[in-house]
């Protein structure tokens, strides 16, 4: 009896030392924050240029951050825009492109961060636009 109590103990930590780093890893958040292109920063926006909903989505692999837009489908951000970072915690740096198109495709800019506190600012190229930042753990 002693034996089935020690191998069912074994057992259950094996399980549990396999299974939970998925379980932490499939823990995806979204980091939500906003780009205001409307003159002089409006945040309601316009009639013809309406706030833009991105996202920073952490957890989905490690390292990494997902920028894309909030609606459904990942649509919301802005297509084919610069994206910088920077770790605050490792005191690396990048910058990145929003990819998409008008033809079905998201824009969407997977960042190779690392793990840290991270801060990302999205810096588009035309018009009178607030910069989108936001800061986030990236696990």
């Amino acid at each position: 009896m002693n034996f089935v109590r020690r191998l069912s103990a074994c057992v259950s930590i094996v399980a549990v030392s396999v299974l939970a780093p998925a379980a932490i890893a499939s823990a995806a958040v979204t980091v939500p924050f906003q780009i205001n292109p409307a003159p002089f920063g409006n945040p309601n926006g316009s009639f013809d240029a309406p706030p833009v909903h991105c996202v920073a989505v952490v957890g989905e692999q490690p390292g990494t951050v997902t920028i894309t837009g909030a609606k459904d489908e990942r649509w919301g951000c802005m297509l084919s825009t610069e994206v910088r970072w920077m770790n605050l915690s490792t005191g690396t740096s990048g910058t990145g492109r929003l990819s998409g198109d008008n033809q079905g495709t998201p824009g969407e800019a997977t960042l190779q961060t690392g793990a840290g506190q991270v801060a990302v600012a999205i810096l588009p190229a035309a018009g009178p636009i607030t910069p989108g930042f936001a800061t986030f753990f990236v696990p």
